[in-house]
């Protein structure tokens, strides 16, 4: 189990816990993971800068132990050009919901160079990057401050990329991971690289000499060791940890991935203008039923937050972004991530045992 994934990260057990930005990954949650001898991540990507210094703090107060901290490495410059035909639309569920319909421009926060240096101030062990890479002025600053960098992939190519502009690690996410992938370029892959986790993997540890990290799909075990057996040093899980003890989403949202299956998920970009998977709900499947093309990330997910915000104040997944993979029938529901992460590393020696004996 101490593969070299280990060493570089200076953790104990080859786990990382995906850092899902929205809230999902709490200091309790980071912690009780980096505790457990894994590699928690703060979902930092849409917290302001001061938010993220306090939980980078607390972080700190309660674990010696390496964390992690995920920031989206893309444009945050708004893109309406077809805003007056998305703005009607989005109406009529702010009716059905009763709020106020929505005021006639679009106006994102751009606080990624705030947060960077907020990271950097902190002495962060860990930068994880998603939706492209770190700037080679950035990736220079990072090493000199001695931070290990995480980059997530979902091509070949772009895992090549990330090792030539420094990354120690690749996480290598397949089509089967739930929320929003790290494909970085989205015109060139308008619905996302959807290449499958096990196609995927093999052909990045061919192609690179870091640790290769498994991502989507995998839930227990099982998956761990066929990862292994693929080439990867570790894996990463996201949807496993959300039903867990200390995440924070909505206990609406822990429901619906409790009563979903492998056939709940779709791919969408109607609730941020960026390809991710979900639970198919009414929000989604009425938005694309308009035929109107969503705005590009991330003004269409800046025009949906009041929506999603109210749908949760008012209990009501049907307008909730619920991102989720596709391995919900193997939910590990409402357990500590301790023991999460114990049953995982238990279920990968018992199937390696099984193996050994047929």
């Amino acid at each position: 189990m101490q593969s070299s994934l280990c060493k570089v990260l200076g953790i104990t057990h080859p786990i990382i816990q995906a850092g899902m930005a929205g809230g999902a990954t709490t200091v309790d949650l980071v912690v009780n993971v980096s505790e457990a001898g894994a590699l928690g991540t703060l979902g930092a990507a849409y917290m302001k800068p001061e938010m993220i210094r306090e939980a980078v703090k607390k972080i700190k107060d309660r674990t010696a132990r390496p964390f992690a901290v995920n920031l989206f490495c893309t444009s945050m410059k708004d893109d309406d050009k077809n805003f007056t035909e998305v703005q009607p639309v989005l109406n009529c569920f702010r009716n059905k919901l009763g709020i106020p319909e929505g005021e006639g421009t679009v106006k994102t926060a751009d606080d990624f160079e705030e947060q960077f240096q907020a990271v950097i101030d902190e002495n962060v062990p860990i930068i994880s990057t998603a939706f492209g890479l770190l700037s080679e002025e950035k990736m220079e600053q990072v090493k000199r401050k001695g931070i290990k960098v995480v980059s997530m992939v979902t091509t070949v190519r772009e895992a090549i990329m990330a090792e030539e502009t420094g990354a120690d690690v690749i996480v290598a996410q397949g089509s089967d991971a739930g929320g929003h992938r790290s494909t970085f370029d989205i015109h060139e892959h308008p619905n996302g690289a959807n290449i499958g986790t096990f196609s995927l993997i093999p052909q990045v540890v061919d192609h690179v000499r870091v640790p290769v990290v498994a991502a989507g799909g995998i839930m227990d075990g099982r998956g761990m060791l066929a990862a292994f057996v693929l080439g990867a040093q570790g894996i990463q899980m996201g949807t496993q940890f959300l039903t867990s003890k200390e995440s924070g989403i909505h206990h609406i949202y822990k429901q619906a991935l409790s009563s979903s299956t492998e056939e709940s998920t779709v791919l969408t970009k109607s609730f941020s203008g960026r390809p991710a998977r979900g639970i198919q709900n009414e929000f989604i499947t009425e938005f694309e039923k308009t035929g109107v093309p969503p705005l590009p990330f991330p003004s269409q997910n800046t025009l949906t937050a009041d929506i999603r915000k109210a749908a949760a104040a008012q209990n009501n997944p049907n307008y909730m972004s619920l991102w989720s993979g596709q391995g919900t029938r193997l939910l590990k529901e409402d357990k500590p991530a301790e023991k999460i992460i114990k049953e995982v590393l238990a279920e990968m020696e018992e199937s390696l045992r099984l193996i050994n004996k047929n």
